[in-house]
């Protein structure tokens, strides 16, 4: 397999490196390739010097990990010069759609698409972050040409609510909990619901009861900071502080740790305004992605493009799944620059349904003129 992470210089990158250019100040006997060794520099220094992730049960480092995972958006020079570099790192997949299109030639593409802050915008309350009736539809749209997944950390009930298409798969609890309809029904790890769907895999029910248990403990420990919410999300609970004053962080951080201080077999991450509190079994969303691929067959194919679209901490595994098999893109959904594994980006759920409306387009045409199937759907 061959990995494709070709750079295209797209005119907002080209913008970017003017500036760049500009604020480097050089020798006036300086020769055209040393200017550029000097950029190469600057740029190499922002792009190794993101927002680091913190970790362990250090409060202090949970807290820095919390408000780095919400900038403050202050317009500065150095701001705007380190989202240059970024930007030219990981160009929009907007920008680069026709190559994107020419590396799936041949492939049979398959999305991989987390819910929150990717198909519905990040709200206030997680219980209503609904999607809106045009992004559903341009869902269900891609569903009808693509083999399609949710893969969330949400429970599969609840996403299902906020989704409602049945011709979806579903890897809800971070992947813990998949059910979607498979080509091999008869796989032993398969077993029917009330839905009529196939059950893929549970790999963390025996934590269960641990969960429930926790879940209730958190209920009573955080309900004295204001704000703060927690959601059981079945196979893994979350810790909302997106409404919650930044001077209570830290208190609701140390009452989450000594609870889970008693639990050594569930582990503490982050996501967006979100702690959460998962299983230490090795699952994630790059293994459910694996899964799925392998569920449909396409477990050592060359003939896959897989494109997993996220902005949460939690997709990087999959952005790092797909850059270890050198296959597909990952694009992480984000104004703002963060550390990733993916190679594209887009700005917000409303690029999100830009870039899925343009592949149901190109699907289309495709059908109706093959000789058309890699040019440019505007």
């Amino acid at each position: 397999m061959t990995k494709q992470n070709n750079v295209v210089v797209t005119p907002e990158v080209k913008s970017c490196i003017n500036t760049l250019i500009s604020t480097v100040v050089l020798p006036s006997a300086a020769t055209a390739p040393e200017s550029m060794a000097v950029i190469g520099g600057f740029l190499g220094f922002s792009h190794n010097n993101f927002i680091k992730r913190l970790e362990g049960s250090n409060v202090n480092g949970w807290i820095d990990s919390m408000r780095a995972a919400s900038p403050t958006r202050v317009k500065s020079s150095e701001n705007y010069q380190e989202k240059c570099s970024w930007i030219l790192f990981h160009p929009s997949a907007l920008k680069v759609f026709d190559q994107i299109l020419f590396n799936s030639k041949g492939k049979q593409i398959v999305f991989f698409l987390d819910y929150d802050g990717t198909l519905s915008p990040i709200v206030a309350d997680p219980d209503k972050a609904f999607m809106t009736r045009k992004m559903r539809g341009t869902l269900k749209d891609v569903a009808r040409n693509f083999p399609t997944a949710i893969v969330t950390g949400r429970c599969r009930d609840k996403v299902f609510n906020f989704v409602k298409l049945a011709e979806l798969y579903y890897a809800a609890s971070h992947g813990m909990d998949i059910m979607g309809p498979t080509k091999n029904q008869t796989t032993a790890k398969s077993k029917s619901d009330s839905n009529n769907k196939a059950v893929l895999f549970q790999p963390a029910s025996q934590f269960l009861p641990m969960i429930d248990e926790v879940y209730k403990i958190l209920l009573e420990k955080t309900k004295s900071v204001p704000g703060a919410m927690v959601e059981n999300n079945k196979y893994c609970l979350s810790v909302h502080f997106r409404c919650v004053d930044e001077k209570s962080w830290a208190p609701l951080a140390e009452k989450v740790r000594l609870v889970l201080n008693e639990y050594p077999k569930l582990r503490l991450t982050q996501g967006r305004k979100v702690l959460e509190i998962r299983p230490t079994i090795k699952w994630d969303k790059g293994k459910a992605l694996e899964f799925l691929l392998e569920s449909l067959g396409y477990e050592n194919s060359n003939d896959v493009f897989p494109i997993y679209i996220g902005d949460d901490r939690t997709d990087e595994d999959a952005f790092k799944v797909l850059s270890r098999r050198g296959q597909g893109v990952g694009i992480l959904v984000s104004s703002v620059p963060k550390e990733t594994d993916a190679s594209y980006t887009l700005q917000d759920p409303s690029e999100v349904e830009n870039f899925l409306r343009r592949l149901v387009e190109w699907k289309r045409l495709s059908s109706v003129n093959p000789t058309s199937a890699y040019r440019v759907v505007d």
